[in-house]
């Protein structure tokens, strides 16, 4: 009897980047690959004649060769009813015979023709697999079906072709299957000790090694921390309103009843509904000005020029009137340890920054805070006196104030220096390149300032940031993209549950047409985040201030309490979005 032939390269598939009509929209994609005749050179970072429309998500040292299996394949086939497949179907650079997800671990290594490589990670879920095969929801059942593929980092160049044997030159230790792996990270009931064992594998990427970072410390933390206190909105009591300076007033919020309040965490915020500015109310997000565990929520809001919500809010508002509030949200919190602390703000932004400086001389003493704020001058200095009584509390303080239109008297009593906080001025701090850094204010202001620490060295990883106004759009691969300020739907009003984007101050019903809130917010050009757009990923989960969503399809693994998978999600009532 002749033995197996043992796993073998079937074909070698390349395609370069082209430009792919989608949904009224145009996908830069590399995901349509083609086999080709004779030997094929292996490069470091690809195979000749192959390249990537998204570079962001796809190749690179740790992704230059994806595979595929033809056993994948015909189980596909089969589940689709399909017989129209062929090489390079599926987005692969090596269709092969054997090496299969179930067997295939991360560290294995594999000499083909004359070029070694070894596994570094699943496949990443993405929505143009869905694209090439035409089945948009192909993301998902990659995952849920434990047929991903994988990518391999190439440790010798050289050339192959198809007919080569693949013979197996090394194991990786560990043991972690491909499928094991993906259901990692992608799948509910994980097992801290498993997330554990893989991250001592050296040859896992560095992205999945951060991704299961972040997954072990959620997996070892309180479950509640991250859900919200309450859902939707309840009505809070205004306690007392406060000229902070010439265009900020603060707003302290108190149950009505004189019950304690659930605590909120430093550079959280809240959503606040404020009748009298629009039909339906105008929904805005203000970060907590207040220490933790304060018995009141304090907002501190701008007075913006023809701003209709904040005039109202610093100019209408007393003690006593009722306002509908939604629970404290948001990531922008102090993270523990003890290498320095960066609070930097300009203009409004000192509110959440204010909040960690409470937290600074409450929790963190012992480490180093350096205060750095601009604005115009001694009357747009909101709250300046309560930061300077704080910072006077912490025994190892650096405070550094800008003020860029004030007299050289009004900086001198106020020991302020002269001009603009910016990446220059930043630069002449010496500030320390191991410090967590905390970011508010103006989005200009919050890019230029997150550029500056990365270029003195700082991690990435640990500059944090917080903006007032919509986030930016995650859209991997589209292109010729037109940015346009949000905005009703055109055509007649639809009759489905009113949809609000708060950061985007949109309001709209669903309409019959749309098959996710997602496609919603794209008609509204709303800026979203979104990835596999299947739920998988979780790119695409958002705050859901207030209301209820049903998915469809079911997403593989729900989202946390309070948070809403935007790509899969309908509105059955009226919902409050933080987009």
């Amino acid at each position: 009897m002749t033995p197996p032939a043992g796993p073998t390269l079937l074909a070698v598939n390349v395609g370069m980047p082209q430009d792919v009509p989608w949904e009224g929209r145009t996908v830069r994609t590399g995901v349509w690959k083609h086999p080709v005749t004779g030997p094929c050179r292996v490069r470091r970072l690809n195979l000749d004649g192959d390249g990537q429309g998204d570079t962001a998500g796809h190749g690179g040292e740790q992704r230059a060769v994806m595979v595929y299996q033809i056993d994948s394949y015909r189980y596909w086939q089969q589940h689709l009813g399909r017989d129209d497949f062929e090489y390079g179907q599926f987005g692969e650079n090596l269709t092969v015979d054997g090496l299969p997800d179930d067997e295939v671990c991360i560290g294995d290594r594999y000499r083909i023709g004359d070029a070694e490589f070894e596994v570094t990670q699943p496949r990443v879920t993405c929505y143009r697999v869905g694209l090439r095969l035409g089945v948009p929801e192909m993301p998902a059942l990659l995952v849920g079906h434990h047929r991903p593929g994988f990518y391999m980092r190439v440790l010798r160049e050289g050339d192959i072709a198809a007919g080569d044997r693949i013979t197996k030159t090394g194991e990786g230790p560990g043991s972690l299957t491909v499928a094991e792996a993906d259901a990692l990270l992608y799948l509910p009931g994980r097992d801290p000790e498993a997330l554990r064992k893989a991250m001592r594998i050296p040859a896992l990427s560095p992205g999945w090694q951060g991704s299961f970072r972040d997954l072990l410390t959620a997996e070892g933390a309180d479950p509640e921390p991250d859900a919200p206190a309450w859902t939707g909105f309840r009505r809070l009591r205004v306690d007392r309103v406060v000229t902070e300076s010439a265009t900020v007033s603060s707003i302290s919020l108190a149950d009505p009843d004189g019950a304690p309040l659930p605590s909120a965490r430093a550079g959280q915020y809240l959503t606040v509904r404020v009748p009298g500015t629009d039909r339906p109310a105008a929904v805005r997000s203000y970060s907590l000005s207040s220490a933790p565990g304060a018995p009141a929520y304090r907002i501190s809001v701008k007075r913006e020029p023809g701003g209709v919500v904040s005039g109202r809010l610093t100019g209408a508002v007393r003690p006593g009137d009722l306002l509908d509030v939604a629970a404290p949200r948001g990531e922008f919190v102090l993270r523990e340890g003890s290498d320095p602390i960066l609070l930097i703000s300009a203009g409004i932004g000192v509110t959440p920054e204010l909040a960690m400086l409470h937290e600074c001389v409450e929790r963190h003493r012992d480490r180093d805070v350096w205060w750095i704020h601009g604005a115009r001058g001694p009357r747009e200095h909101a709250l300046s006196g309560e930061a300077h009584a704080l910072l006077a509390a912490l025994p190892r303080v650096h405070e550094f104030v800008f003020w860029s239109r004030a007299t050289a008297e009004e900086r001198r009593h106020g020991h302020a220096r002269a001009g603009r906080l910016t990446k220059d001025t930043l630069a002449a701090l010496d500030v320390p390149t191991t410090a967590d850094a905390y970011l508010c204010g103006p989005a200009s202001f919050t890019a230029d300032i997150e550029h500056a620490l990365t270029v003195l060295g700082l991690d990435p990883a640990r500059i944090h940031t917080e903006l007032f106004t919509a986030r930016a759009p995650s859209t991997p691969g589209l292109v010729g993209q037109t940015v346009r300020r949000p905005h009703r739907p055109p055509g007649p009003a639809a009759s489905g549950p009113l949809v609000t984007f708060a950061r985007s101050d949109v309001a709209t019903d669903f309409p019959d047409s749309a098959h996710s809130v997602l496609e919603l917010a794209e008609v509204c050009d709303v800026p979203a985040r979104w990835s596999c757009r299947t739920g998988v990923c979780h790119t695409c989960v958002t705050p859901l201030l207030a209301g209820e969503v049903r998915y469809s399809p079911e997403p593989l693994e729900p989202p946390p309490d309070g948070q809403v998978l935007i790509c899969c999600a309908q509105p059955t009532t009226d919902v409050v979005l933080d987009l």
